[in-house]
């Protein structure tokens, strides 16, 4: 999957958590959450969505990778089928 491909499926269901957020404004180092105004609950069904959507799950563990654009982008990109 390329990347203008997972783009397009993160701003989607970030869209879906944040309606009213512009997910395409983030630069790659920018926290989602903050930049965002996302709670713990929204990322968490963010994430879920994201699993649903390519089939990559994102253990706990990892959470501290994926909290900026850029950085949720490299951990798919590796991890997507």
């Amino acid at each position: 999957m390329r990347e203008a491909e997972l783009k397009e499926i993160i701003f989607r269901e970030l869209h879906n958590v944040a309606p009213e957020a512009d997910p395409a404004s983030l630069s790659p180092e920018e926290n989602i959450r903050e930049a965002l105004d996302i709670d713990s609950y929204d990322f968490l069904q963010f994430l879920i969505a994201i699993d649903e959507a390519i089939g990559v799950e994102i253990p706990e563990a990892d959470y501290e990778d994926v909290f900026t654009m850029g950085g949720l982008l490299n951990y798919l990109s590796v991890r997507v089928r």
